[in-house]
């Protein structure tokens, strides 16, 4: 019998999206997604943690900031740093800058307006444990939700993120909902194992839901952990 990979998704107060990603997940028999509550001091144990999207803590402060903070983004930054794999999602991704698991910031759409619709989205890197079921350059179709998706770094971070190949997925050509520099979707850590995106591929794994696209991210994760060491 195959062995499970046992998956942390964390719940925030506010979060909204934890049930999409919790079944995201259990679409996949290999995976064991276990919601996770803002106030767990330790993720020992688990081999891939979701940070999901919604208004955690109402984005106080400013998205992310106080639940960048909370008990469990502690013991989450540890397990991270062990080289445990993180999928950061919408706020998720917000709440992972804000930790220093991720480079840059997510600022305010340059519409100031929320953005809700299917975008088209170009896989940058297809050789990271995220996107290896994607090709490079292949377009995918997957939906955003947000109001501060803008992603912003300085020159530097920005001039590294490109020539390390840490852009993961990056907004089509022409296609910019929020004004990211470079078109940027989705960024990795330097080491791999963390990626955070504003898109929702857990909104998008099967076509009733109007694109099946992300599915192939969640079969990377799969087969990178079940991938012999």
């Amino acid at each position: 019998m195959a062995r499970t990979i046992r998956c942390a998704v964390l719940v925030f107060p506010g979060s909204n999206c934890d049930s999409d990603l919790f079944k995201a997940a259990a679409a996949f028999p290999e995976f064991a997604p276990e919601f996770v509550w803002h106030t767990t001091d330790s993720l020992d144990g688990f081999e891939l943690v979701l940070v999901p999207g919604g208004f955690s803590y109402g984005d106080y402060l400013r998205v992310g900031a106080v639940a960048a903070r909370s008990p469990v983004v502690r013991a989450l930054q540890k397990v991270a740093a062990e080289g445990v794999r993180v999928l950061g999602i919408c706020n998720g991704f917000q709440i992972l800058t804000e930790a220093g698991l991720l480079p840059g910031t997510l600022l305010h759409n340059t519409s100031l307006k929320f953005v809700c619709e299917t975008t088209p989205l170009e896989v940058g890197n297809a050789q990271t444990a995220f996107s290896s079921a994607y090709t490079a350059g292949q377009v995918v179709q997957v939906p955003v939700a947000h109001g501060e998706g803008n992603y912003f770094c300085d020159p530097q971070t920005l001039e590294q993120l490109e020539a390390n190949g840490q852009v993961v997925f990056r907004y089509a050509a022409g296609r910019n909902p929020n004004g990211s520099l470079n078109r940027i979707a989705g960024i990795c850590n330097e080491a791999g194992n963390v990626l955070g995106m504003m898109p929702h591929p857990e909104r998008a794994m099967a076509p009733w839901m109007g694109s099946a696209d992300g599915h192939a991210l969640f079969a990377s994760l799969r087969d990178a952990l079940l991938a012999p060491a």
